[in-house]
Formats: structure tokens, sequence, C-alpha cells
């Protein structure tokens, strides 16, 4: 039985500003598992986009996909689908606002189109994209991003009862299958594996973390994340190019 159980948010959080996790929380990691506390990575990200970090951290039990997609050390617990009908209605209603939709699952993703909007974001997460508008008909979708800057509203009233949309980043929401979320995907990590009784803590940075924080008893921000997530909190750490990991974990006695 594990100790404790922690849950690393990715950008913002265990990545410094260059996208990759530093020497410093490298280590912090390993002397996580030497004192008997499971690391997981929850993110809204992909597990085909951070094979990197899972490589470089060692870590590879992951809430991905804003909790679509659910595995305990590289095996699979949980997989959404998204239906072929609802992606279709998303599909139809984005054409109409001239936005972008980008398709994905575990292994690979697909974009509708592109735009400048997504040649920026695909540039700032390392990944080639390539175009597939039917990528939807031959492969299973566990989550979506829908491009814009400011419609979040417009969509989240839209498609209510049939997917869940949170702003990621300023250029895209994450899309799941309705109430999908990091909460729910915690939620079933923690129930697979027992770790019910078992102390939980969670780093995170912005918007899309508030869930995961609403579920673990000790939600952790850092000192660069938005306003709403030091709110949730029980302790706001340094931010995350300053040792925010090393010294949160130091806060709640989980490291030295």
């Amino acid at each position: 039985m594990y100790k404790a159980v922690v849950f690393f948010d990715l950008d913002g959080t265990l990545f410094d500003n260059e996208k990759n996790v530093s020497d410093e929380n490298v280590a912090a990691i390993k002397e996580l598992r030497k004192n008997n506390i499971l690391p997981v990575i929850s993110t809204g990200r992909n597990i085909f986009e951070i094979q990197y970090v899972i490589d470089a951290t060692g870590i590879n039990s992951l809430v991905s996909a804003n909790g679509s997609y659910v595995q305990y050390e590289g095996k699979k617990l949980k997989a959404e689908q998204i239906d072929n009908k609802v992606i279709e209605d998303i599909l139809a209603f984005a054409k109409e606002q001239g936005d972008v939709i980008s398709f994905y699952n575990n292994k690979e993703f697909a974009l509708t189109a592109e735009n400048d909007m997504t040649k920026v974001n695909y540039r700032l997460l390392r990944l080639t994209p390539h175009v597939d508008p039917e990528f939807y008909k031959h492969n299973e979708v566990n989550f979506l991003n829908v491009f814009n800057y400011d419609k979040d509203k417009l969509y989240q009233d839209k498609f209510k009862g049939q997917l869940s949309l949170v702003r990621n980043n300023p250029r895209c929401l994450d899309t799941m299958k309705w109430g999908v979320s990091k909460q729910t995907g915690i939620q079933a990590l923690m129930k697979k594996l027992d770790l019910g009784d078992v102390p939980s803590y969670a780093f995170g940075d912005q918007m899309n973390d508030l869930q995961m924080f609403a579920e673990v008893k000790f939600p952790i921000a850092m000192g660069n994340g938005v306003p709403e997530a030091k709110e949730k909190a029980t302790y706001v750490t340094k931010s995350n190019i300053n040792g925010g990991i090393v010294n949160g974990l130091r806060h709640y006695g989980l490291i030295k």
C-alpha cells in the first residue's frame, strides 16, 4: 500500500517554461518513490504527446486528456470514447463558427484544418499535426480541442449534457465527454487501486485543474497559477521555474 499519491499537472507546473522537467523535479520524483509515494501525471495532454516526460521521470501512471484516458504503470484502466454523432454535431457547429477542431486518442491526433492558431499551438507543444477531417470515422476519439479565443460559453451552452469544455490555453478548449474531467480520472484510478484512504495531493495552475483540486485532500497551486486555483489550494507554492514542486513537496513532508 502506498503512503500517499501525488498528482502532477504538466504545463506551468511540473514543466519549466521550455516544456521540460528539470533535474530538480526528476530527483524529487525519485525520492517520492523511495518513500513509497505514488507519483501520477494528471494532464490535459494525451499520452503520445508526453513520452519524453514518461522517459525522463519514470512516471507511467497517468490521468491524461483531462481524465479521458487513465493508465496505471503503463496499463489502461479507463478510456472514454466520444460518440461519432456528437462529433459530427460539434464539427457542424464549429464550421459555422469558422473554428478548427483536433481529434485525439492516446496514440495520435489529427486536425480538421490548419490556421494560425493551430500552427502556434502545436509549435509550442512540439508536435507536427496532419489534417484529416474524417479521422473520427476510422479511429477511436477520446478527446477534442476546439480552437478559438473567446467562445467558451457559446460551446458550453450548445453542448451541455453532451460534452464538457474547459479552456486549457488561450487558443483552445479541451473537450471531453460530458462529466469527464481530471477529477473523474482520479476517481477511477483511486478506486481501481483501492487508494481511498491514502492521503492525496495535487499540483496545478490552471482552470482545468480545479476539479482535480476538488478531489484530493491537499491541492497545491503554483505561484504562477490563475487566481481561481490559488483560492482553492490548501497551499500556494513557488512558481514552476522557481522550485515550486520541490517546495510544495517539502512543505508537506513528502521529501526532505
